[in-house]
């Protein structure tokens, strides 16, 4: 088993990392939470790895943090939940958003992620609610409980018409959605904060 990998990053994208460990190119994947928070290439990094032995298949999966690590070993418990789909779910809120969506059994903000229909998400709510805790106060959540729903809607339409990826859409308008925001005033907002 790998834990962790420590090298030179050659390539990167919103999936994967390729990490250059003394001459030995690892392919990696990653979710959008790690990409965001992984150095330039050419720099060095530090990655806590999980690996998947399948069949047919071999693959590594990366995290920038061993929180992440661990929510991620507690998602592929989840009955019809594979290590793509953590990763997939793991892109779709930041850690602590995702780990507050779960307790509170939030499972209509879960089954906005993409590829997380709604009975998944009520079924991952009741395997692990029990199982999480809160991540520490210097990460509180971001998100407002209550907002807008469509103008949330009508704002990710909009940032994703503009080319950002789905999920940073969606997680960019709810971060900067309350309750009395109007659509606009949400997609001003997220591009003020975007750093593409």
């Amino acid at each position: 088993m790998i834990s962790f990998l420590m090298g030179i990053i050659e390539e990167k994208n919103e999936n994967s990392v390729i990490i250059n460990v003394n001459g030995v190119g690892f392919n990696i994947n990653i979710s959008s939470n790690t990409f965001s928070s992984l150095p330039l290439v050419g720099e060095s990094t530090k990655i806590f790895t999980y690996m998947s032995v399948r069949e047919d298949d071999i693959s590594l999966y990366g995290f920038s943090s061993i929180e992440e690590r661990n929510l991620f070993n507690k998602l592929i418990t989840v009955t019809g939940i594979g290590p793509k789909m953590a990763l997939g779910i793991l892109s779709g809120l930041s850690l602590s958003d995702l780990i507050i969506a779960i307790i509170k059994e939030d499972s209509k903000l879960l089954s906005k992620i993409k590829g997380l229909g709604k009975k998944t998400a009520e079924r991952l709510c009741l395997e692990l609610k029990d199982k999480l805790s809160p991540i520490s106060n210097q990460e509180t959540s971001n998100f407002e409980i209550d907002y807008n729903e469509d103008a949330v809607q009508m704002a990710t339409d909009t940032l994703i018409s503009l080319g950002i990826s789905k999920n940073e859409a969606y997680m960019l308008a709810r971060a900067n959605a309350t309750k009395d925001s109007t659509a606009e005033e949400i997609i001003s907002k997220s591009l003020r904060g975007y750093k593409g």
